[in-house]
């Protein structure tokens, strides 16, 4: 006997009723709860009605918000640039260079810094970089500066060099992926017809392995503008960045209603730079087609 729609709709519905509702409780409804937060009066310690958009105001209005989202901003752009810049060579090399037989073997490398804790890696850097560490310890021993140069001190620097290496592995990864499935015979065809191996790659690899990238930056970009451990170790506090004022409202002033609407206003930027960066890629990506 054939199965009824109505009998295969329960089916698909039974069968995609655990995802989704595991997505609204974990997901839509800490999402939902911020949201509802974010426009409620705070007040020891706790919210409360009326319902209001102060918050939204003194966020918007304020010198220090505007500053502190600006900095996260750019500093989560030149994590990404630079993560990026320094990835693709690396998934180029191993897609391109290495034998299929040890490819897994230099992905396999290319994760060991996962395996130890996100704060510890960040706390060695402090090591490297701080005053009289080991890369001013180098550069005094090669003579090549009379002063150390305490990278450590230069607070938004520091942070960059400590966000791009912690998340170096999420750009190479996706970017090696695409990489993989770049026709070879295409390249071969570019260099057959004339072209040399620089534009066959400007004309051919980039472009296929656009989608990668765009991967990349995307997975790169959203989390950085929301870290708050690098800027608290690195910077020692003193250049915190839009996630350090959450978390500052949240846990030590207790203004849930204010650390809501920061948070929902950091998504919201955040969102839209990313779904606009989506929308020119796949008109750039069209109009090569």
């Amino acid at each position: 006997m054939a199965a009824t729609p109505s009998s295969e709709a329960r089916s698909g519905l039974k069968l995609i009723s655990p995802p989704v509702v595991y997505a609204i409780l974990m997901l839509a409804a800490p999402l939902a709860t911020v949201l509802v937060y974010s426009v409620m009066t705070g007040e020891k310690g706790a919210v409360s009605l009326p319902l209001t958009l102060d918050n939204y105001y003194e966020l918007f209005t304020k010198p220090i918000y505007r500053a502190l989202m600006g900095r996260s901003l750019m500093v989560s752009f030149f994590v990404t640039a630079a993560t990026v810049l320094l990835a693709y060579p690396v998934a180029y090399f191993v897609s391109f260079h290495v034998a299929p037989s040890r490819k897994s073997l230099w992905l396999f490398l290319i994760t060991i810094p996962f395996w130890t804790s996100y704060i510890i890696r960040v706390s060695l850097w402090r090591t490297i970089l701080g005053y009289d560490g080991i890369l001013d310890s180098i550069v005094m021993g090669l003579g090549l500066s009379d002063t150390q140069p305490n990278v450590l001190s230069h607070g938004v620097l520091s942070i960059i060099i400590t966000l791009a290496h912690a998340y170096a592995p999420f750009a190479v990864l996706p970017i090696f992926v695409s990489l993989e499935k770049v026709d070879r015979s295409l390249l071969e065809a570019g260099q057959d017809l004339g072209e040399s191996r620089w534009m066959t790659f400007l004309r051919v690899t980039l472009p296929l392995s656009l989608p990668g990238v765009i991967a990349a930056v995307l997975i790169v970009f959203i989390p950085t503008v929301g870290d708050y451990v690098t800027p608290e170790l690195i910077g020692g506090g003193k250049t915190p960045m839009i996630a350090n004022l959450m978390e500052t409202q949240m846990l030590k002033q207790r203004d849930q209603a204010m650390g809501s609407a920061i948070a929902v206003a950091a998504m919201t930027i955040v969102a839209l730079i990313s779904i606009a960066f989506v929308l020119w890629n796949r008109r750039f990506l069209g109009g090569r087609k």
